[in-house]
């Protein structure tokens, strides 16, 4: 590879007129002309690593998914690394599979200062190893340490879901979904859905198992056996939502002519498709966005700290009335 010695030489500048023109600080247009010519001449490439060396920097950042397998995590990656991309970042990214073993990895990495900061989704015990001098964005995650933090207006997703059911038309309503051991604020989809009901004495149940949970088709087999008239459902996620609508597909029950049901997250198969089911749609562009920019505050000073909740909307997906 050609190095900035080579350029400086070429250019007939020093060493360190050539680096101010590749970091892109002022110099006279006569210099900066030279060395643009001797960079295009000689095909130089800037070694970002050996810069990471000197400054402690590497413009890298590590985004931890569980998979790239559900379309959410995957909308996350995509608009997280444009965003990066816009300010000079590349992206490091980690699809764990929920495997604390991965997570770490990348947190070593960090202390290793092979990238400069993380942007996670994870729900994996890996608190113990998150300090306040970690630049480090949570998405959903709630640590007990001082992180930063961002997610959707899960609370009020939740009672916007149960409106909208009724507003719609149901009067018998149940949210059915689970929970991790560790806090995370998907868990106030559920504590908002049941808010209203109870504000608005609105007929309701909870199916709510915790993670990993077997038995979930019999739970919800037995509810609708228990009270046949139940006509509205909130699902915790678009995907369990479509799990739900073919388990009462197995008791000949169907959306719209039995009930209405309603996700969360705002899940297309691409971007030009429908959404998969009737949801509250997350911002996931918005999510991105906050997360990058809060993360790159961070990293240029270690004290701050943020939380930010995004709005949701209800998107119609052809299940409600």
């Amino acid at each position: 590879m050609t190095t900035m010695k080579e350029v400086a030489k070429e250019a007939k500048v020093s060493l360190g007129s050539v680096s101010n023109v590749i970091n892109n600080k002022p110099v006279r247009p006569e210099t900066k002309r030279k060395v643009e010519a001797a960079i295009e001449k000689l095909n130089y490439e800037k070694n970002d690593l050996a810069s990471g060396f000197k400054t402690n920097r590497t413009k890298t950042i590590g985004l931890i998914i569980p998979t790239v397998w559900h379309p959410f995590f995957s909308q996350i990656a995509f608009y997280v690394e444009k965003y990066l991309l816009e300010d000079g970042y590349k992206l490091l990214l980690c699809n764990s599979n929920g495997n604390a073993g991965s997570e770490l990895q990348y947190i070593q990495l960090l202390r290793q200062n092979m990238i400069d900061g993380i942007i996670a989704i994870t729900y994996s015990d890996i608190e113990m190893y998150i300090n306040s001098k970690l630049p480090f964005v949570s998405i959903d995650r709630i640590f007990s340490t001082n992180v930063n933090f961002v997610a959707s207006k899960n609370y009020e997703g939740g009672r916007l879901a149960g409106k909208t059911l009724v507003d719609k038309g149901s009067k018998n309503l149940i949210f059915i979904g689970s929970h991790n051991k560790f806090v995370n604020a998907t868990m106030d989809r559920r504590k908002g859905f049941v808010s209203f009901c109870k504000e608005n004495n609105i007929n309701y149940e909870v199916i709510d198992l915790l993670e990993p949970y077997q038995g979930l088709d019999l739970e919800i087999k037995k509810a609708f056996a228990k009270n046949p008239k139940i006509d509205g459902i909130f699902a915790l996620n678009d995907f369990l939502g479509l799990d739900i609508i073919k388990i009462l597909e197995e008791i000949d029950r169907y959306p719209i002519r039995d009930y209405q049901i309603i996700g969360f997250d705002g899940i297309k198969l691409s971007f030009e498709r429908d959404y998969v089911i009737s949801t509250i749609a997350q911002p996931i562009s918005g999510i991105a966005r906050k997360s990058v920019e809060i993360l790159l505050k961070n990293i240029e000073d270690e004290n701050h700290k943020e939380n930010a909740y995004l709005p949701v909307d209800f998107k119609d997906g052809g299940t409600t009335w």
